[in-house]
């Protein structure tokens, strides 16, 4: 694979960070440096680190990015449950949300599995 950006995963993610980038242009403003903050960092987070663990050559290094990057995809659900739960989404933007968080971490899961496999081959 020549990229990170041809791994489905990281398609998920970006799709994900776009989506998110979106949502949160709504949010009120005094939410500026608290709430919109966070969710964009966390969105962001999860193909950065996709992206970093692609560029490593090592398995265990490519798991422990592959295992952040589920952080921070539970951490983005996390915020849009706090924006649900404060009234600035609703409830279908929520379930929205929570289908393409579960593609992206059936994939991230996926690849975890598939990584762990090579690393024991390789032994």
């Amino acid at each position: 694979m020549a990229s990170f950006v041809d791994l489905e995963v990281w398609k998920q993610s970006r799709k994900i960070r776009i989506w998110i980038s979106e949502l949160t242009k709504q949010f009120p403003s005094e939410e500026k440096y608290r709430l919109t903050d966070q969710i964009i960092r966390s969105s962001r987070s999860i193909g950065n680190n996709i992206a970093e663990w692609h560029g490593r050559f090592h398995y265990q290094d490519n798991i422990r990015f592959c295992v952040m990057a589920r952080g921070s995809l539970s951490e983005t659900l996390d915020h849009l449950m706090i924006a649900h739960e404060e009234k600035m989404i609703t409830e279908d933007i929520l379930l929205s949300f929570q289908s393409d968080y579960e593609s992206c971490l059936r994939l991230l899961n996926g690849y975890i599995q598939y990584l762990k496999s090579k690393k024991v081959d390789d032994l």
